[in-house]
């Protein structure tokens, strides 16, 4: 049974909607995708919820889309001489590769990868 609509309803699974039971019964409820947070759990984890879903699939006859949402990078910056600032819309501030501790005027970003990439007057957004 094909469902004629345009649009796609995404389930991420977690710990409460992991089991087999569970993902058919979102899959009856409408679910077209099954999101699997990559950020979260182990290898071990994400196969037991892959291997339910093709489980269904099986079951059901019907293709089941399968969305692997993977984590991206994780940017830090050096630490502040006062633990922390925040900044305004608006504010002004500047990032570099100086170990010292920041200010309300500039922090570390310790990832020289990044200034390679720049060119004199680029603005990061």
């Amino acid at each position: 049974m094909r469902r004629h609509r345009n649009v796609k309803i995404v389930a991420t699974l977690g710990p409460a909607s992991s089991t087999q039971e569970m993902i058919r019964a979102l899959f009856d409820a409408g679910a077209d995708v099954f999101r699997l947070n990559m950020s979260h759990g182990d290898h071990a984890d994400h196969k037991a919820r892959f291997d339910a879903i093709r489980a269904v699939e099986a079951e059901t006859g019907r293709p089941i889309a399968v969305l692997a949402d993977l984590q991206g990078p994780k940017l830090r910056v050096g630490c502040f001489a006062t633990g922390s600032h925040d900044l305004e819309a608006g504010d002004r501030f500047r990032f570099d590769l100086d170990a010292e501790p920041g200010d309300t005027d500039r922090v570390q970003l310790p990832h020289p990868e990044i200034f390679a990439a720049l060119e004199a007057g680029s603005e990061l957004l």
